[in-house]
């Protein structure tokens, strides 16, 4: 894609988002794009494949805070109300000299380092200066993110999950040349290898990315049939992902190099998984213990009993004893989540007294009889003494 050809697109209208959204705003637009056009979510649509080739393009720059940076500023100088060849704000085109905006691009001042506004549009679309070979420089992929759904237990315990990727990937026809298998790209004649022209139109002289090989550099006679001499397509592939053991819900998972490929040579960019746990319908989870509530009767809680309890790979008993009150938390050394130096959490069990919702005639007069026999006990003596002083003149 040429320099022109990048400025000119609208990477915020792609994904929805206004041009000051925050990053946690674009991550989410992205996301529910990605998902709605995902071309396993829509077998055989070419417009949603479409479409997911210039959302994932647009993050791709969005998504990385340094990108979206010299994309807005490449943007304020030559975008709309910018810079346009003919003309520039402040200048008549009929001045004695002229005015070269080499000048500029080679200038040392500003935010942008020693190659002045040359380093930014270097930065954006591989070269600096317009600098023969700097265009054919390495350039890392960009990273990709997707997600995978695993059980409760899978996240405890740790799993290995094949994950099915519909991408852009290096072609495996051309290996990433563009060429046709047995010819090679050439240097564009036009630029030298460059990627950029200059020319002058009036008062001015300018470089422009260069029109016969779109700014790259290079011209592919003989595209290759695969990918139509871009070196990149979309194809499915399977990757196995061991998901550690303790995994939180929402947590991401690095796989280095495994987004999507460089160009001349770069490395591949990383592949982020977001990992999403299932519930489970007996434990919870806190930190890295496990936790579980456990109903009770009162009378094990007033007399004292032994309770068995599941953990995730078999039982234990508990002790209770007499007079333990409902919502008391009893631990279980060990029985929780295994930790990265070897040591595992506890098993918290919450204790709950469980009221019956019916009761048989002899259930009911031995309940009867016990309320009478603890008339005198007052299970609230201090809330009793509160409301008294609080009744008092």
């Amino acid at each position: 894609m040429s320099a022109r050809d990048w400025i000119d697109k609208d990477f915020y209208h792609e994904l929805g988002v206004s041009s000051d959204a925050g990053d946690a705003e674009i991550k989410k637009a992205y996301r529910k794009l990605a998902r709605e056009l995902h071309p396993d979510a829509n077998p055989g649509d070419v417009q949603a494949e479409a479409r997911f080739k210039a959302v994932s393009e647009a993050y791709g720059v969005l998504g990385d805070p340094e990108k979206r940076k010299q994309y807005d500023e490449a943007r304020r100088l030559f975008g709309a109300g910018g810079f346009r060849p003919g003309g520039f704000p402040g200048f008549g085109s009929g001045g004695g000299s002229t005015f070269d905006f080499g000048d500029i691009f080679g200038q040392q001042t500003g935010s942008y380092g020693s190659g002045g506004i040359s380093d930014l549009l270097g930065n954006l679309f591989g070269r600096r200066g317009g600098t023969a070979g700097a265009t054919n420089r390495p350039r890392r992929g960009a990273d990709v993110e997707t997600e995978v759904r695993i059980d409760f237990v899978e996240a405890v315990k740790g799993a290995t999950v094949p994950l099915r990727l519909s991408s852009p990937s290096t072609c495996g026809t051309c290996h990433g040349s563009g060429a046709k298998p047995g010819t090679t790209p050439r240097t564009c004649a036009n630029c030298g290898g460059a990627g950029l022209v200059s020319r002058s139109q009036g008062a001015f002289a300018f470089s422009e990315p260069c029109r016969d090989c779109r700014g790259t550099g290079r011209i592919v006679d003989v595209p290759c049939p695969e990918c139509g001499g871009d070196g990149v397509s979309t194809r499915t592939r399977t990757l196995t992902v061991r998901i550690p053991a303790g995994v939180n819900d929402d947590q991401r998972i690095r796989l280095a190099e495994q987004g999507e490929p460089g160009s001349n040579g770069g490395h591949a960019g990383d592949l982020y998984v977001r990992v999403h746990v299932a519930p489970h319908p007996v434990f919870g989870r806190s930190g890295n213990d496990l936790t579980i509530k456990v109903p009770v009767t009162f009378p094990e809680l007033a007399l004292g009993t032994t309770l068995t309890v599941p953990t995730l790979d078999d039982r234990v008993s508990l002790r209770v004893v007499p007079g333990t009150a409902s919502g008391r938390v009893l631990r279980v050394r060990g029985k929780g989540i295994a930790r990265r130096d070897g040591q595992a959490g506890d098993l918290l069990v919450t204790l709950q007294v469980a009221v019956p919702s019916n009761m048989d005639d002899q259930a009911r007069r031995a309940l009867e009889e016990y309320l009478a026999a603890t008339a005198s006990h007052d299970p609230r003596p201090d809330l009793t003494a509160m409301l008294q002083q609080r009744s008092q003149p």
